[in-house]
């Protein structure tokens, strides 16, 4: 059996990982660790999130950084916030046992005259968000050239999030350093362009199969009408009453109705999403880690960097276009050896889709059926009758009240005691429920899974495409004259994929991803089928911001 020690590490840090019950590698850690040691050699990881990543990099740095120099030798570039503190969290417990080793978290959001002075404090690791340390290298206020280690941690996601041209200006900040290592979950093309590059002969390491989900993940998925999906959204959380999950959705707009919805209702939710300040943005974060908030319901921007233990359910309110954002969205649930549930909600015209996800993920996806009301009231039932019976009166004084409770209840039988009690409890369930509809979508002349009753598949893009409302479908084109095209000036040199750019132009309108068709995407323009109708609110909406300082042009193609 492989231990911390065996792998090489400074004494002091293996006393460290012992302290924190840390007794085997993970296998990302195990395969990278002694690698990482020989401290000259780049490096690229591969492994899904709560695999241990961080300790797989912030051991090696801790062990190779020279604790009597006072200037930085090794920086941590991450995509968000909420991992820049949590990277800095982890490295302060693995340097327990280091004295004058320090560690800081550089990010937007809080003051960066209290970051300046921290720095000039003498510092051996920096751990930064993109913007923040761009920020502190124009002001000279940090100092690179002595970097000897660069880490690009959650690379696809900095990359998926527009930040290539900041990678690139760092990396180019950092003329000395003697390695760069670079963790991903996934391996899109980009990551394969940073690496080749900037990097040498990068040795690299996978743990599991690139996109593939993690097999602690139950994938499961209900099959809905479209006007049902948020009842079925509703009846999914009252059927689950221990859940503690995320709910992702497309954007800005659909995170704060459904969370407004369900907060009138009684549910305790809160949404993430681009609008927040950062301080609202800590205190929703706060109280979900708290479990004060038993659901966050985000879109994939908001949710960047969120590493939240214990998440029982992940719950796709739409399937997302890339498989990559779907690996993600997953991960955040099934960590650390746990068991979780990735659930999806789609229309029968997305299973085409989701066997998309299925095939590379390499998981299968189990077709669940939305429970009827009664079921959703049983389950209710019972695990209200558990807590009943698991419920500590062991520090209260309840004795003393006993004889009072017999004597009020001396003519009422214990059965109806329970039936009361039961009322009480669950009238607004059974009222809610008396008379609730079947929401399972039923195509009875085809199978679930793609196939019509004579075995054939279904051709979906066909189908997408030529029903309904216009949809966005990478795969099809649209030739009818209910579409307008639009041209801007942005493109995958801008940092997008098109599932970014899709949830960014989605995000700026606040318009529904139904109203738009073909996306046709180049390096430095991007053309947008859009249904006439909304074709003027997209142009007001877009045209004339900024995009990381530079103007953004929308207009009708066809007038161009």
């Amino acid at each position: 059996m492989t231990t911390f020690e065996g792998l090489g590490l400074d004494p002091r840090l293996v006393q460290a990982t012992d302290a924190l019950g840390y007794i085997t590698p993970t296998p990302i850690q195990e395969q990278a660790i002694p690698v990482l040691l020989s401290g000259t050699k780049d490096l690229v990881g591969l492994a899904q999130t709560g695999t241990g990543k961080t300790a797989a990099f912030g051991l090696p740095l801790l062990h190779l950084v020279q604790v009597e120099q006072k200037h930085p030798q090794a920086l941590v570039v991450c995509p968000t916030r909420e991992l820049c503190l949590q990277i800095v969290n982890e490295l302060e417990s693995f340097k327990k046992f280091m004295p004058g080793m320090h560690v800081i978290a550089v990010y937007g959001g809080t003051s960066i005259g209290l970051q300046i002075r921290d720095l000039k404090r003498g510092v051996q690791i920096v751990v930064a968000t993109p913007g923040r340390l761009i920020d502190l290298i124009e002001r000279k206020a940090i100092n690179l050239e002595q970097i000897s280690y660069v880490v690009l941690d959650e690379a696809d996601e900095m990359l998926n999030m527009g930040f290539q041209d900041d990678i690139e200006f760092i990396l180019q900040n950092t003329p000395k350093r003697e390695a760069t290592w670079l963790f991903s979950a996934t391996m899109p093309p980009e990551i394969k362009r940073v690496s080749k590059k900037y990097m040498d002969s990068p040795k690299e390491i996978t743990v599991g199969k690139v996109n593939t989900a993690n097999k602690n993940i139950d994938h499961q998925y209900y099959v809905v009408a479209a006007h049902h999906r948020y009842e079925a959204l509703k009846r999914i959380i009252d059927f689950n009453p221990g859940i503690y999950g995320i709910i992702f959705t497309r954007t800005k707009i659909d995170a704060q109705n459904i969370a407004e919805k369900l907060t009138r209702e009684g549910y305790d939710i809160d949404a993430l999403h681009g609008d927040l300040t950062q301080q609202q943005r800590d205190k929703v974060m706060g109280e979900f880690r708290d479990k004060t908030l038993q659901l966050l319901i985000a879109t994939d921007v908001a949710a960047r960097g969120i590493d939240v233990k214990e998440i029982t359910h992940v719950i796709n309110y739409e399937l997302p276009d890339d498989v990559e954002v779907y690996t993600h969205r997953s991960g955040r649930t099934g960590r650390a050896g746990s068991t979780g549930i990735s659930l999806s909600i789609v229309h029968s015209r997305e299973i085409g889709k989701l066997r998309q996800i299925e095939r590379i993920v390499q998981s299968s996806f189990h077709k669940m059926e939305v429970p009827s009301g009664k079921d959703v009231c049983r389950k209710q039932f019972f695990h209200f009758m558990d807590k009943l019976l698991q419920a500590d009166i062991s520090h209260g004084d309840y004795e003393t009240y006993v004889p009072m409770l017999a004597e009020k209840f001396a003519d009422v039988s214990k059965e109806e005691v329970l039936k009361r009690v039961a009322a009480m409890e669950f009238d607004r369930f059974l009222k809610y429920y008396e008379n609730a509809e079947d929401l399972n979508a039923r195509d009875r002349g085809r199978e679930p899974g793609g196939r019509d009753a004579r075995g054939g598949e279904r051709n979906f893009n066909r189908r997408e495409a030529g029903e309904g409302k216009a949809r966005y479908n990478s795969n099809s084109s649209s030739s009818s004259g209910d579409y307008a095209r639009l041209f801007v000036n942005l493109g995958t040199k801008d940092g997008f994929y098109k599932a970014s750019f899709l949830q960014f132009i989605l995000d700026m309108s606040d318009l529904r991803k139904e109203v738009l068709g073909r996306i046709d995407m180049k390096e430095m323009n991007s053309w947008i089928e859009i249904d006439k109708r909304s074709a003027a609110q997209m142009i007001r909406a877009i045209d004339g911001k900024n995009f990381k300082g530079r103007r953004i042009r929308m207009n009708d193609a066809n007038s161009r």
